[in-house]
């Protein structure tokens, strides 16, 4: 992902505009609002529906949509450094094209149903 500049955007630097488009939906807190693990994740009432992992976007979606995503070659399962790749969490390389905001919003609509 680039800039309008042509200077290709951080992993980081993507997460900071997702964050800042997303605090306004409902129920949605940014990272820093809680402390330990996923204190520097999105929550929707208190859920982690988005993180900032080792440089890739991690979030949790329907096993059958992170199953296509990463049959398409588009992601992987996240694993959490437990050796078991979770089946609900999709992890997306920081260069990723595909859309971030769209699976963010995914996301957010899966675990505020919940």
């Amino acid at each position: 992902m680039q800039k309008g500049n042509g200077v290709p955007e951080s992993p980081e630097e993507r997460f900071a505009i997702l964050v800042d488009e997303l605090v306004g939906e409902p129920g949605v807190t940014p990272p820093g609002a809680s402390r330990g693990f996923g204190s520097h994740a999105l929550r929707v009432e208190g859920r982690i529906f988005a993180m900032l992992v080792r440089g890739e976007l991690v979030m949790k979606l329907p096993a059958v949509r992170v199953d296509a995503i990463v049959e398409g070659g588009d992601g992987t399962r996240f694993d959490a450094n437990k050796g078991t790749p979770m089946k609900e969490w999709l992890a997306l390389d920081g260069d990723s094209s595909l859309p971030w905001a769209d699976l963010a919003r995914e996301a957010l609509a899966f675990v505020g149903r919940r």
